[in-house]
């Protein structure tokens, strides 16, 4: 009699996801990042408080699917928390300096866990409490918006996406916020998310709409944010499944 019982291979563990702790506590601001959908591709974003005033954070937009990415996406995540506390942690330092620095390592780093090029666009910041300045750099990312009372600004590229040649330099400029300035970054897959229009034209939600409902949206909840731009790249796209990540991520200065 043959056994109603059959021997199979064991399912492999779950690969580890890099998953972003909790956001630090900000005085007189906050931080939040949204991801609408199911995670499919690498958009990785984490903020740690790395000195007794300097907050860091950022978003990565690596490219290919999820699956395929984990070797990059964990030496991504350790880069950014161990070595990005050990260069912000002193009082005294230069954050432009301290900021390429964690660029070249990130690039590097990247490179080696990827065995060869792949492209990695990156916005990275650093907040110091005390000044309310924050010394930043975008590798190639989608430009940050940053909205204030005179209106909003693009915070456009310094520099190469990280992952592509191996002594790419980037700038890390500074730029003061304002009490209720709000830095808003959206990742590729929300700028490039489609819907097919009244004349079967293919339309990209584009990053104008990403600043028009910046524009109007008046608030300066961080998650509140997140969640009104990811409801209306929802709503513009028709296809049911999304094919790349879209994730925002707000800084918020409310006091």
């Amino acid at each position: 009699m043959r056994s109603l019982f059959h021997s199979r291979t064991p399912d492999p563990p779950p690969a580890l996801e890099p998953v972003p702790s909790e956001f630090p506590s900000i005085e007189g601001a906050e931080i939040a990042a949204t991801t609408y959908g199911a995670r499919v591709a690498g958009d990785f974003y984490d903020s740690l408080r790395v000195s007794p005033e300097r907050i860091l954070f950022g978003l990565l937009d690596v490219a290919g699917r999820r699956e395929n990415n984990q070797p990059i996406l964990l030496a991504a995540t350790k880069v950014f928390r161990t070595l990005g506390a050990e260069l912000f942690a002193r009082a005294d330092i230069n954050e432009s300096e301290a900021m390429v620095t964690l660029c070249l390592q990130l690039n590097r780093h990247l490179m080696e866990a990827a065995a060869g090029v792949h492209s990695c666009p990156a916005f990275i910041g650093c907040y110091h409490e005390r000044f309310g300045t924050l010394c930043y750099t975008n590798a190639g990312h989608t430009p940050g918006l940053l909205r204030d009372s005179t209106g909003i600004v693009e915070l456009t590229s310094t520099g190469l996406p990280l992952g592509l040649f191996s002594h790419a330099t980037c700038d890390a400029p500074t730029v003061a916020l304002d009490k209720g300035a709000v830095l808003l970054l959206v990742s590729r897959g929300v700028v490039e998310g489609r819907c097919k229009g009244d004349e079967a034209e293919d339309l990209e939600f584009g990053l104008g709409r990403v600043k028009e409902r910046l524009q109007v949206n008046p608030s300066v909840n961080a998650q509140a944010l997140c969640g009104s731009i990811l409801n209306a790249v929802g709503e513009f796209i028709c296809e049911p499944l999304v094919p790349d990540d879209m994730t925002a991520l707000c800084f918020a200065r409310n006091a």
